[in-house]
C-alpha cells in the first residue's frame, strides 16, 4: 500500500468543504454545513467576514513577510492593543497554540534560571490536558494516545488531576518553577476550572515564587464571553498562551507576559522565523477590531446564555444519550453516556451539522461568536433531528 500525498496522521472524513459562508460550509457537491465547530473555535468571525478578508487582502498587497531583524510597525501596533486589553507587558508572537504554550513554558524556566537558580525547571500540569503537539507540549500533557510512538519524553513536568489545590500544593517541590494550566480545558471535556482551585494556584505562586501560565489557546479572545476566561475568575497570571481565535482563521499565536515574568526572554533566547509577520498582523487587528469591545462580549455572553438555556432543557427529552451541559459562554459541551464520535458523525452525514468530539464523553459545541438566533434556531432543528434518528451504540462485552 502506498502512502497518501498528505501525510496520514488525520482521520479524514467524506465532508470536503470548498467554501464558507459567514456561519456555513460548502462542500464539493454544494451541500451547505451548519458550523458548530469553527475550526476548532478558530473561525470565531464566520467565513465569510468582510473586515478581516479586507485586512489580510490590503496587507497582503502592500507587505506579507520580513525577517524579525528589521523593525516591525505592525507587530508593535498589535502588541500594544493586546497589553493594552489584558495584564500583559509584553507579548511575542508565533504561529501557533502549540508555539505560544512553548514559549509560555521557556519564559516560565528563564523566569527562575535568569537569575541562576538552574534547579527551578519542572513546571506542574494536569490531568487530561491539551497544550498542543510539540515534543514539549506533549510532555506537558500525561495523555499516553499523545505520547506514543515519540518517547522519550522531554523531562521537567509533574502531572496534577485537574481542579485538585490539594494535589498541586502537594506536588510543589525545590525544583518547581511554576504552573501551566487551562482556566476551561478543551479537548479534555470543556471542563471549567472551579474558582477555588484558580484562586489557589494564584496564591501558591505567589506564596512561592512561581509563575502560573495560563493555556487560553482555546478559550481565549472572547470565547467564554470575555476577552480571556481567566478574567471571569478575577485573578490575574503571569503568562497567557493565546491562538486559535487570534487570527479569525488566519495562523497566528501569542505569548503575553508581565515585565517581572519575561525577565528571562532577552536578545538571543527565542525567535520565530514567520511569527509576527505583517499578514498575521493585519488579520490580528481585524479580530481584535471586531471582538475587543464591551458590546461584542456582551453578546457573546447573551448568545451563550440562550444556547445553553436551550441546551440543557433539550437534554431532558433524550436520558439515554445527555447526561449534562457545562463550559462558558460559546464553549460548550454535552457530556454523554457514551463516546460521542458516533453522534458527531451521524450530525454531519445525516444532518449538515458539524460538532467536534472532546475527552471524558463529551459533545463539544464552538460555533463561529457571530452566530445570531436563526443559527440557534436551525442548530436545534439539526440536532433534534440527529438526537431522534440516532442509534446509541450498545456497550463493548
Amino acid at each position: 500500500m502506498s502512502i497518501t500525498p498528505l501525510m496520514p496522521v488525520y482521520p479524514r472524513c467524506g465532508f470536503r468543504p470548498v467554501r464558507g459562508d459567514h456561519c456555513h460550509l460548502i462542500g464539493e457537491d454544494g451541500q451547505r454545513y451548519l458550523d458548530f465547530a469553527a475550526g476548532i473555535a478558530v473561525n470565531l468571525l464566520g467565513h465569510s467576514h468582510e473586515g478581516l478578508i479586507g485586512a489580510i487582502q490590503h496587507q497582503a498587497a502592500t507587505l506579507m513577510h520580513v525577517s524579525n531583524m528589521y523593525g516591525s510597525p505592525q507587530g508593535e501596533r498589535l502588541a500594544q492593543r493586546l497589553v493594552d486589553l489584558t495584564f500583559a507587558d509584553t507579548v511575542f508572537f508565533t504561529n501557533s497554540g502549540a508555539e505560544a504554550v512553548e514559549c509560555a513554558i521557556k519564559t516560565v524556566r528563564a523566569y527562575h534560571q535568569h537569575v541562576g537558580n538552574d534547579h527551578k525547571f519542572e513546571i506542574i500540569t494536569f490531568k487530561n490536558a491539551f497544550h498542543g503537539r510539540t515534543m514539549a507540549t506533549i510532555s506537558a500533557s500525561n495523555q499516553e494516545k499523545m505520547h506514543k510512538s515519540f518517547y522519550p519524553l522531554l523531562p521537567g513536568f509533574k502531572y496534577v488531576e485537574f481542579d485538585d489545590l490539594a494535589g498541586a500544593k502537594a506536588a510543589i517541590g525545590p525544583n518547581t518553577a511554576g504552573f501551566l494550566v487551562e482556566p476551561v480545558q478543551g479537548e479534555g471535556g470543556i471542563r471549567p476550572a472551579s474558582q477555588e482551585f484558580m484562586n489557589g494556584l494564584r496564591a501558591l505562586a505567589d506564596e512561592h515564587d512561581l509563575l502560573l501560565a495560563l493555556d487560553e489557546v482555546q478559550c481565549g479572545v472572547a470565547r467564554t464571553g470575555t476577552f480571556y476566561a481567566h478574567e471571569q475568575y478575577g485573578i490575574v497570571p503571569d503568562v497567557v498562551a493565546s491562538a486559535k481565535g487570534l487570527g479569525g482563521g488566519f495562523p497566528v499565536g501569542a505569548c503575553l507576559a508581565t515585565e517581572k515574568a519575561a525577565r528571562g526572554m532577552v536578545i538571543g533566547t527565542h525567535g520565530s522565523t514567520y511569527g509576527g509577520n505583517p499578514l498575521a498582523m493585519a488579520a490580528g487587528e481585524a479580530v481584535l477590531d471586531a471582538v475587543a469591545n464591551d458590546e461584542f462580549l456582551a453578546e457573546v455572553r447573551a448568545k451563550a446564555e440562550r444556547l445553553r438555556g436551550r441546551l440543557e432543557q433539550f437534554i431532558g427529552n433524550y436520558p439515554e444519550l445527555f447526561e449534562s451541559v457545562r463550559g462558558m459562554g460559546l464553549m460548550l459541551g454535552i457530556k454523554m453516556k457514551s463516546e460521542p464520535r458516533g453522534l458527531v458523525v451521524h450530525l454531519r452525514d445525516n444532518h449538515q451539522l458539524l460538532t467536534v468530539a472532546a475527552g471524558d464523553n463529551t459533545l463539544r459545541l464552538v460555533p463561529p461568536l457571530v452566530i445570531d438566533d436563526s443559527h440557534i434556531d436551525e442548530f436545534f432543528d439539526k440536532l433534534s433531528a440527529g438526537a431522534a434518528s440516532y442509534a446509541v451504540p450498545e456497550p463493548a462485552a
